[in-house]
């Protein structure tokens, strides 16, 4: 029979193996996205998160780091969750569709020279692929967190941060740890910031 605690084992190792190698594997990609997301607010820029299931609920795990703080106490930089508002989501997903939820959003929210950073396991959900789509028209940057091949967000996105998994958990697992760096690295320089002022 099978053991619990060898499937708690097999996890911890899977898991934390990925996380180490999508971390050397994707350094550079997550420098950049902090380096655009730094620039974005020295402007006066905000940044939308979204994703679906598991995904959205980083998307406002991330938002609630930037605004706040992830571990000390700075300025608070805009980022919005576009999952949190229950009503508006419902409204465009029943008056218009499920898959305008996000694009809609950025039309009204997003501007030039803001950023837009979707989460997806797949990179295939539809909603995320119209939600690039409308940012891009818009001139918003693009950053992505993916999973598996980088799916179509990948090709879509201006930056992409892509784990070579199928397993839906393993992936958000990595996202979490590398939108925890993403995070500690703007904070850190705002930080530095307010110290030079």
């Amino acid at each position: 029979m099978y053991k619990m605690e060898e499937k708690i084992l097999q996890h911890f190792e899977q898991s934390s193996r990925l996380v180490h190698d999508c971390g050397k594997s994707s350094a550079s990609v997550i420098m950049r996205m902090a380096r655009e997301l730094i620039n974005c607010f020295e402007r006066g820029g905000k940044l939308l998160l979204f994703g679906n299931g598991g995904s959205a609920a980083q998307a406002q795990h991330f938002a609630a780091e930037l605004v706040n703080k992830l571990s000390a106490y700075r300025k608070a930089l805009p980022a919005i969750a576009l999952t949190t508002d229950s009503s508006v989501l419902t409204s465009i997903g029943n008056d218009i569709n499920f898959s305008d939820i996000f694009s809609r959003h950025i039309e009204a929210l997003g501007r030039n020279g803001d950023v837009a950073w979707g989460m997806s396991t797949s990179g295939n959900s539809f909603n995320l692929i119209k939600g690039f789509t409308t940012a891009h028209e818009i001139g918003m940057l693009t950053i992505a967190f993916s999973g598996s091949d980088g799916g179509i967000i990948a090709q879509l996105a201006d930056l992409c941060l892509t784990v070579p998994s199928h397993s839906t958990a393993q992936v958000q697992e990595v996202h979490l740890c590398a939108g925890h760096v993403l995070c500690e690295l703007i904070e850190e320089y705002f930080l530095v910031q307010a110290q030079q002022t």
